[in-house]
């Protein structure tokens, strides 16, 4: 994977979908030295410049918004729609929830 830091995102699908209407997730995601570079469910994704997504898919051109999770659970600007959480990252953000620091983000 080539990953140098991992953390605990919030993940969405831009792509096929109005603003903030894509499946979410709250994930692990490995990300390069360069911040440049992530990596995710087996996909390869690339930071952008795009207003709607901050990241691609190298492989099928898909478009991502990768940011971390609110504790509002507010991820999205436009919608309401939820994050699916994943089983190996839910001990870590229901403590995040209740206050506690996500793994690599203890200052912040």
């Amino acid at each position: 994977m080539g990953a140098v830091a991992e953390r605990v995102m919030f993940v969405q699908l831009k792509s096929g979908f109005g603003s903030d209407l894509g499946s979410a997730w709250i994930s692990r995601v490995g990300f390069s030295k360069s911040w440049q570079t992530a990596y995710w469910r087996g996909k390869t994704l690339r930071r952008s410049q795009g207003f709607d997504a901050n990241f691609y898919d190298v492989d099928t051109g898909e478009e991502y918004w990768l940011s971390g999770p609110h504790r509002d659970r507010a991820d999205t600007r436009y919608s309401r729609v939820q994050a699916e959480v994943d089983d190996d990252v839910r001990q870590v953000y229901d403590a995040f929830l209740r206050g506690g620091s996500l793994p690599g983000r203890e200052r912040g």
